[in-house]
């Protein structure tokens, strides 16, 4: 089966054509890639580089043009491997595809194929091959009129909220709050609605819904101009809850949802109703990155215990985990700046800004030929921190952003500055992960079948000894504490057993500082690592004060000595003994952490008891964020856009490894006590991951 793979476009010296086609430097996917010769090779612009194939006669290319464009002709320049039979297709979805174009006598060389019809995206199908190799194309270029891109910020955040009904607290205002942990909730009838006020009539083009359990059915989304007279823009009978992405077309002020068949017996219930409008953000459409790597400066920069290497070159690395901040002993004042040497002269066309909490309330974006002459191209008086993505319009080799007024006692630090646009001496940034296969395909699982006894599969998870964090009070032992059951489980152990030598924060019930409890922690940190995927584990978790069964995930840049929290934390699953009705997902990154990470509780029907029986925990991880689902029922959604404009950088992009652990004790489930059952078992029915 070919795998899907997907690149960042890299720039290109020159194009084959005076015209610069659609196509050139964006998002581009294929069937699969031989070697080197990626996908990203063939939409570059350069003829001397190349996308190959695997030698199979199915095969396609595909990329994504970032708004719906009209086309007009497709050029096909092939090396020796070409296809005789092919089409061309063009979709605005990636789902739905027409055909454009189709033969079965290709010729190979170059075809200028002219064709007709709109799209987002253009792909390339081949079905036969002219060699025995695979495909191969020097370049696959799609020309025609560039479409108004759609954008990705939240035209409904903040903006005022109006609802049929309430149940109790959960309010109309919670679903445009940026916050995927609050929810608006109806009354328990089937005719429902919640409306939005954008502020100003607007060109709409996509509405995202985040359900929460109760969700619709039968649904529609409507617009109007005035609030009163509706204009539906989509329709649906079979709504699937979770998270649905719509796509739309039509212009308003007001956004309305209006349910008519539920699809639980309660009403309707939204984490968050986000509506896209067209152009409000540069849309994908604005050139290529051109800061990767590229030399910056600043007026100052920090290096301390409280940001170690906080310089310029770390708003350009393309980590949301790293920073620039300025000197706290002689850079927080007004004003201050950062600037980026682009290598040439570029035109800029968008600049995505994502602000640590000190951020500039007033400041521009600025550009120069020479680093000494600066020509502002955009300026603020009320910047919102976070994350900005700015449409602008200049030209020159320096990019600037100077901050006049500081939103924080603090100076200015900015964990990603990135400028996009065509020119400059850019470096090839590395290419992004490729997202799960839809469905999915299990790639690693443990079912964990064995003789009783028998210990876990050292080719798959690896003891993790010594004590815990948080307070802790086990002491974690060399497989020690975990073992098969004989029937298909694996059994972590938690014991009443003092480990001399070995210290641990002093017992509450002892004052002992010795270790009083042993118990299994175990990761794949050696031998699996991964980047999105279906992570899925069934699981029956002990009960009894101070007992805190867990399975998470850490990023593996952790066993290679970055620190928590900068290496991005999942956790699937988390129960405290003294309260198993409830469980927890959530997500830790270093602007959100410990107390202030971004997840939530939830609860099984009919509030039943979490250790009365084995439960399954599902993440779906994928570049557009997690949803959180139990026993097939989405708990929980973190979408990655919104989560980067209202609480900071996501950073959960590249391998994470999977734990599995029982701790005793700590600053969250608190002290064992007299009632605390030991020994305590945490079950393990399976863990899987499908990509």
């Amino acid at each position: 089966m070919a795998t899907l793979l997907t690149f960042t476009a890299l720039p290109a010296p020159s194009a084959r054509a005076a015209e610069v086609p659609l196509s050139q430097d964006k998002h581009v996917t294929a069937s699969s890639s031989e070697g080197a010769f990626a996908p990203s090779a063939a939409v570059d612009g350069d003829t001397g580089t190349r996308w190959s194939s695997a030698f199979t006669d199915t095969e396609w290319i595909q990329v994504d043009l970032g708004a719906s464009s009209s086309l007009r002709q497709v050029t096909l320049d092939w090396e020796a491997a070409y296809a005789k039979s092919f089409r061309i297709q063009s979709s605005t979805d990636g789902s739905a595809w027409t055909t454009l174009y189709e033969t079965t006598s290709g010729t190979g060389g170059v075809q200028n194929l002219t064709v007709s019809g709109t799209g987002r995206y253009v792909r390339m199908t081949a079905t036969e091959r002219a060699t025995a190799y695979g495909y191969s194309l020097w370049e696959f270029q799609v020309h025609g009129t560039a479409g108004t891109a759609c954008g990705s910020t939240d035209a409904a955040q903040g903006r005022t909220a109006t609802a049929s009904s309430t149940e109790g607290a959960f309010t109309a205002a919670n679903a445009v709050d940026g916050n995927a942990g609050t929810r608006w909730s109806s009354a328990f009838t089937s005719t429902e609605w919640i409306q939005i006020d954008l502020g100003a009539t607007t060109t709409l083009c996509g509405v995202t819904l985040s359900w929460e359990a109760a969700y619709a059915k039968s649904f529609r989304i409507q617009s109007s101009t005035d609030g009163s007279a509706w204009t539906t823009l989509y329709e649906t009978t079979s709504g699937t809850g979770g998270v649905e992405n719509l796509t739309v077309s039509g212009t308003g002020r007001y956004v309305r949802m209006t349910a008519t068949e539920r699809a639980t017996a309660y009403g309707y219930s939204l984490w968050t109703f986000a509506v896209r409008t067209a152009g409000t953000d540069g849309g994908s459409g604005s050139g290529t990155l051109l800061s990767y790597g590229r030399p910056g400066s600043a007026s100052s920069s920090q290096s301390d215990q409280n940001c170690w290497e906080c310089t310029p070159a770390r708003a350009f690395d393309r980590d949301p985990a790293s920073r620039w901040a300025t000197s706290s002993t002689t850079g927080w004042t007004d004003p201050a700046w950062i600037a980026v040497d682009l290598g040439a002269p570029a035109r800029i066309e968008k600049i995505v800004l994502q602000w640590d909490p000190a951020y500039a309330k007033s400041f521009q974006i600025q550009v120069s030929d020479n680093g000494t002459d600066w020509t502002p191209i955009y300026s603020t008086t009320t910047g919102t921190g976070l994350k900005q993505i700015l449409t602008v319009s200049g030209t020159g080799r320096h990019v600037r952003v100077y901050g006049t007024q500081r939103a924080t006692a603090y100076g200015y630090s900015l964990w990603e500055f990135q400028v996009y646009g065509t020119g400059g001496a850019s470096n090839p940034a590395p290419p992004l992960p490729s997202d799960p296969a839809s469905p999915p395909r299990l790639v690693w699982s443990d079912e964990f079948d064995g003789a009783a006894g028998g210990k876990p599969d050292p080719a798959k998870w690896k003891a993790d000894p010594g004590t815990g964090q948080n307070a802790e009070l086990q002491y974690y032992t060399d497989h020690d504490n975990a073992s098969l059951d004989g029937a298909g489980h694996l059994v972590l152990e938690a014991r009443k057993q003092a480990t001399p030598g070995k210290g641990c924060p002093p017992d509450p019930l002892t004052g002992s500082t010795t270790c009083q409890y042993t118990s299994a922690r175990m990761n794949t940190g050696s031998t699996f690592q991964f980047t999105y995927g279906r992570v899925e584990a069934r699981i029956k978790v002990p009960k009894g004060n101070g007992l805190w069964p867990a399975f998470w995930m850490m990023g593996g840049d952790f066993l290679s000595g970055r620190p928590w929290p900068y290496n991005g934390e999942i956790d699937i699953m988390e129960i405290l003994g003294k309260d198993v009705k409830t469980a927890y997902s959530t997500v830790h990154a270093p602007a959100y952490n410990g107390a202030g990470g971004i997840g939530a509780p939830y609860w099984l029907p009919q509030d039943a008891d979490f250790s009365d029986d084995f439960h399954t925990w599902t993440a779906d991880w994928t570049s557009k964020g997690i949803v959180y689902s139990l026993d097939g029922r989405t708990v929980l959604t973190l979408d990655k856009e919104q989560v980067e404009q209202t609480r900071g950088p996501w950073i959960f992009d590249h391998p994470h490894y999977m734990i599995l652990n029982l701790a005793v004790g700590g600053d969250w489930p608190g002290p064992t006590d007299t009632t605390t059952p030991f020994p305590a078992r945490m079950l393990v029915d399976y863990v899987r991951v499908y990509q």
